[in-house]
């Protein structure tokens, strides 16, 4: 399978590395020191007691890699217009493309079931609707990564839990296709665990709950994960906004607890000493992923008049906090 992966950073190049090692035709987009690193020595995922190996073809550019079979866009949500930028020379008429972001997805509600109702205004997730227009709705995969990484040097992935990794993958509209029966045994063979799911905003909200419990607390904290949970009032404030996150996702027909559950059991990683990827960006000076994994959580609690205090109390207060230094803008 030919497969290019847009925004090789941590988590998009422990997926690179993988298929690669198996045999796949991978090519990746990436940028600065790391490609330099990759285009030289190939890409390299530390993986417990073993380092896994990969040749990928590495560019700056998708210019030139030719159409893939599929895509895997592994930018953060507020990253995505370089993508429907430069993606046209990747996609063929069947080409899946798999959109791998944390928190609210801009094609939620793209082939939603007419049962469910409708989300709140997400224009902002994809500016002008670049990315609607550029694919078919046949294209579009959602894609949840449970995965812990980090690049440990240029061109070096990390993995924190090898042997507990999953991603999981549905099409917009929930439909059994031959494409993605292909691409979860693409996946699991290359030992990233793919369960399969009827109902890809199941495991969308369910990360969601996991994130939000704790993100924007380390956010406004500046304290990792474990520091936050072992807080007394913290830990509680945590509670309610993981609660109010499960009673949006329920009034918008969604049971989060019905999603797949990693090979190891539950959600979280296990990797509590680390800091979430939105205090890492705000200490990086990095533009945050405010609109996808707060903003937009909040407004589809508010367009079903679900009570969330917790929420409208935390997130204007990270929201200021990031605009404050220039990393988020409405």
């Amino acid at each position: 399978m030919k497969i290019c992966v847009f925004g090789a950073g941590a988590v998009g190049g422990h997926i690179a590395a993988k298929l690669a090692a198996r045999g796949h035709d991978v090519s990746i987009v990436a940028r600065g020191a790391h490609l330099a690193a990759i285009r030289d020595k190939g890409i390299a995922l530390v993986h417990g007691e073993d380092t896994i190996r990969g040749r990928v073809r590495a560019a700056d550019r998708a210019a030139g890699l030719g159409l893939q079979d599929f895509v895997f866009v592994t930018l953060k949500a507020n990253l995505l217009g370089a993508f429907a930028e430069q993606a046209a020379p990747l996609l063929g008429n069947d080409t899946g493309v798999v959109f791998a972001q944390n928190g609210i997805p801009w094609w939620y509600g793209i082939g939603l079931s007419s049962g469910r109702p409708r989300p709140p205004d997400l224009s902002k997730l994809d500016p002008a609707g670049r990315l609607e227009k550029l694919l078919k709705k046949s294209q579009i995969i959602g894609g949840v990564v449970y995965s812990a990484n980090e690049v440990r040097e240029p061109g070096v992935i990390v993995n924190n839990v090898p042997g507990n990794n999953m991603l999981v993958v549905g099409q917009a509209d929930d439909s059994d296709s031959r494409n993605i029966g292909t691409l979860r045994s693409i996946l699991s063979e290359s030992d990233l665990y793919s369960p399969p799911t009827s109902d890809i905003r199941q495991a969308v909200w369910a990360k969601i709950v996991q994130n939000l419990s704790t993100g924007a607390l380390c956010t406004l904290a500046g304290a990792t994960v474990k520091q936050v949970r072992a807080d007394p009032g913290l830990a509680e404030v945590s509670k309610s906004l993981g609660a109010e996150a499960r009673a949006i996702a329920k009034a918008h027909g969604v049971d989060p607890e019905g999603a797949p559950q990693r090979p190891g059991g539950g959600q979280s990683s296990g990797a509590i000493s680390h800091k979430p990827s939105l205090l890492q960006d705000y200490e990086r000076g990095r533009p945050m992923e405010i609109e996808a994994q707060l903003v937009a959580v909040l407004e589809f609690g508010r367009v079903a008049q679900v009570a969330a205090p917790a929420l409208e109390t935390v997130v204007p207060l990270v929201v200021y906090k990031a605009a404050a230094k220039g990393l988020y803008g409405d």
